[in-house]
């Protein structure tokens, strides 16, 4: 097995082994630890990649579509919960956008799938009116070669005074969400890419980065203390703990993984983030799962809370190397 690119060998034998897990795993795992944690050639990684559609988690949710563009039967679970959650899995696995099946899948989404007669029967890649829906959207827009100029324009000018985003704003709320910030944020970063980064989005972004280092990642700006989750029946799990497919739900895990791939330089406000992840590690070198969202989406995930997770290991070893880097 080659070592990786920062030589992760001298941080012990027990994080080689779990480079060599990563690398034995679903295709959507291998390919992104041999990107960002080994020396592989581009070439090499590609061809990885091209399993994701084929093999394994990716194909099996490929394959879920229906004829008519939907996940799901509409009944467990929303169609639009289904239908955005099940692209959202696939953005997080990578799958090849360019890949036929993956364009067919699109396809079927563009042309035929809407949010309903609530939102006027809006075509999917438009969005509808919850900025934390609008920001995943305009992820998957971006990624998947749809990106909404429109919808972009509509998530910079509702951003709050405090720099983040509130899918509540319309009830009132004036005070910005971590999860639906980091909604925004990871949609901004794909629309910027796939369409071209311009001063407003760019801003808007700059802006949404200091609204999270300013309370680091995960404490209160007043008084600097952490912030408690949701309690009671929709309680949330402490953001100090990992959960995937995160969804909409925040972690800083996904906070740090985020300024990792749109290229943020380490900041010292991210250093207490940073440590919680390094001290979560294993002594195997693993990271354990510590929730699965509760929402009814199954993305067909082989991993369960309390145990070793090549998702978050996979996440908190990349945003480990960057950091340190």
């Amino acid at each position: 097995m080659a070592q990786t690119s920062r030589d992760i060998a001298r941080l012990g034998k027990e994080l080689t082994v779990a480079l060599e897990w990563l690398l034995d795993s679903d295709p959507s795992i291998r390919w992104q630890a041999m990107r960002d944690l080994t020396p592989s050639s581009p070439d090499e990684v590609a061809a990885a990649r091209a399993h994701v559609a084929s093999d394994g988690w990716g194909a099996a949710l490929l394959h879920r579509q229906r004829p008519d563009g939907h996940w799901g039967d509409g009944v467990a679970v929303p169609h639009w919960r289904a239908n955005l959650y099940t692209l959202l899995a696939l953005r997080s696995f990578g799958v090849d956008p360019q890949d036929a099946r993956v364009r067919q899948a699109i396809a079927r989404t563009r042309d035929s799938v809407t949010w309903g007669p609530e939102f006027n029967n809006t075509r999917f890649f438009d969005g509808e009116v919850e900025p934390c829906i609008n920001g995943g959207v305009l992820a998957l827009g971006g990624y998947f070669g749809v990106p909404s100029a429109a919808l972009a324009g509509r998530l910079v000018a509702e951003q709050l005074a405090d720099g983040g985003w509130n899918c509540d704003a319309e009830r009132g709320a004036t005070r910005s969400s971590f999860h639906t910030t980091i909604c925004v944020l990871e949609g901004l970063m794909e629309y910027e890419r796939a369409a071209g980064a311009t001063t407003a989005v760019t801003d808007a972004r700059t802006r949404a980065h200091e609204y999270l280092l300013e309370r680091h990642l995960f404490r209160r700006l007043s008084s600097g203390a952490p912030i408690a989750p949701r309690k009671g029946r929709h309680a949330l799990p402490p953001w100090t703990e990992f959960t995937f497919p995160s969804m909409w739900q925040y972690d800083i895990l996904r906070g740090l993984d985020y300024f990792r791939s749109a290229g943020v330089e380490p900041d010292a406000r991210m250093n207490e983030a940073v440590a919680v992840v390094a001290e979560r590690r294993q002594p195997d070198g693993r990271w354990l799962l510590d929730h699965r969202p509760r929402d009814g989406f199954d993305a067909g995930l082989e991993e369960a809370p309390g145990q070793p997770s090549r998702w978050i290991t996979l996440r908190a070893l990349r945003v480990l190397d960057w950091f340190r880097a």
